[in-house]
């Protein structure tokens, strides 16, 4: 138990840490990636009007059917298309990259290749 606290106070550190540096506009928002052991969810924020600009995650009723699992890369990079396709279709082609105080690597950097690929910018 004492380890897993550790580990939230670490992740909490960095994530203030990535914040202080990075604030979403309406020019380039925030895409903001939060994940937990079954699922992962990323979203476009614009901090000025304080706006969620588009969402997607494994939950949402359209992946669930082409994701078999949310706690795996595969699903990840799922989320990171559909969520640069949305962005698109709402005009947002460049985005400010907040990894939520999560390394960057596995299921995060997955995402992150999946919406460059698909067409976001950052």
């Amino acid at each position: 138990m004492v380890i897993t606290k550790l580990k939230a106070i670490r992740r909490r550190r960095r994530k203030q840490r990535v914040r202080k540096r990075v604030q979403g506009t309406a020019q380039r928002p925030r895409l903001t990636v939060t994940r937990s052991l079954k699922h992962i969810y990323a979203q476009i924020i614009d901090d000025e009007a304080g706006v969620t600009v588009c969402e997607a995650s494994t939950r949402n009723k359209t992946l669930r059917g082409d994701v078999d699992s949310g706690g795996n890369i595969a699903g990840a990079r799922a989320v990171g298309k559909a969520l640069a396709e949305r962005a698109r279709d709402k005009g947002v082609q460049q985005v400010r990259f907040d990894r939520n105080g999560y390394k960057f690597h596995g299921r995060v950097k997955g995402l992150a290749d999946a919406a460059r690929e698909a067409g976001l910018e950052f």
